[in-house]
């Protein structure tokens, strides 16, 4: 039964780890050009239910996975225009996401509450996940698997190829970039874009995977999660793998705790326990060394105007 359990609560720090995960690797694409987009939430929630209608819709839980990240990719654009373009302020912008796409969701959703729709079938045979051993390993949804790759291509992309270099380039000094020839609107632009797509991937896993079902505020504000998490790994995607299934295994407790049926402590407590797990990881980011070490893009969040 104790084996049973452990690879229970492996599988569940997983589930609720990835979700989180892919939203931080997109976001942090963003910030290394030089753009910070607070719209996390809202990108998360217009992915789940374009990605849930669709799945609904043509029967196909895959094609409901790719309308997510183009849906929620087409929002971020609305964002990369009003900020890159027209250079209005990136957080109150982010914020406004935010708030556009938790409206925006549940209006849409509204004929989609209460059906449950298809999963995203296993990568691997059935038997090996069966086993209660191998389901550790072979038991997952394909975009956990599909995050860890993530991870490894957004690691290699920023750190050994040219494209990588670049977007660095442009989110250290998008002045000195623009000046040697680097277009620095297209780069942030395909960063933004980027960072959308993994938004609306991240919630599709919540609509398509972990439920199956839509219900308003799907995500419960893991977005906002995930951007702290950037900070939290200094920028870094191997950071980010470990500080994502930290949040995983808070998250995962506080499940089993509630399940468990504890008592001592209150439900809304529980809940609160993940944010504020971020809120503390934040304040020793911002006091101790960690502050020292974090290599947050010089010129995030700063607007960008071309010279002559």
């Amino acid at each position: 039964m104790s084996a049973v359990f452990l690879v229970s609560v492996l599988m569940t720090i997983a589930a609720t780890a990835t979700p989180i995960l892919i939203a931080a690797l997109g976001e942090l694409v963003a910030e290394k050009s030089g753009t910070l987009n607070l719209g996390v939430e809202g990108m998360m929630l217009i992915g789940a239910v374009t990605g849930f209608g669709v799945a609904v819709t043509t029967g196909s839980p895959w094609a409901g996975v790719l309308a997510s990240m183009l849906a929620a990719g087409l929002a971020s654009m609305i964002f990369a225009f009003l900020t890159l373009t027209l250079t209005a302020n990136q957080v109150a912008t982010g914020l406004a996401l935010t708030i556009f796409g938790t409206g925006v969701s549940a209006l849409a959703g509204a004929p989609y509450v209460g059906i449950t729709t298809q999963t995203l079938p296993l990568l691997f045979p059935q038997s090996l996940a069966a086993d209660p051993i191998w389901r550790i390993l072979f038991g997952h949804s394909p975009i956990v698997y599909l995050g860890l790759i993530l991870t490894g291509g957004v690691w290699w992309f920023l750190r050994h190829s040219r494209a990588g270099l670049i977007l660095r380039a442009v989110g250290e000094s998008d002045s000195a970039a623009h000046s040697i020839g680097y277009p620095v609107l297209k780069v942030r632009y395909l960063a933004v874009l980027f960072g959308g797509a993994m938004a609306g991937l991240a919630g599709s896993f919540y609509s398509l995977v972990l439920t199956p079902m839509w219900a308003e505020r799907l995500t419960a504000g893991r977005g906002w999660i995930a951007i702290a998490l950037v900070v939290f790994a200094s920028w870094k995607p191997a950071r980010l793998l470990l500080g994502a299934y930290l949040f995983g295994l808070v998250i995962t407790l506080e499940l089993q705790a509630k399940a468990a049926g504890v008592s001592f402590l209150a439900p809304e407590f529980l809940s609160s326990l993940p944010y504020l797990a971020t809120i503390l990881v934040l304040a020793l980011i911002s006091a101790g060394k960690g502050r020292r070490d974090a290599s947050a893009p010089a010129c995030l969040g700063k607007p960008f105007r071309a010279s002559a």
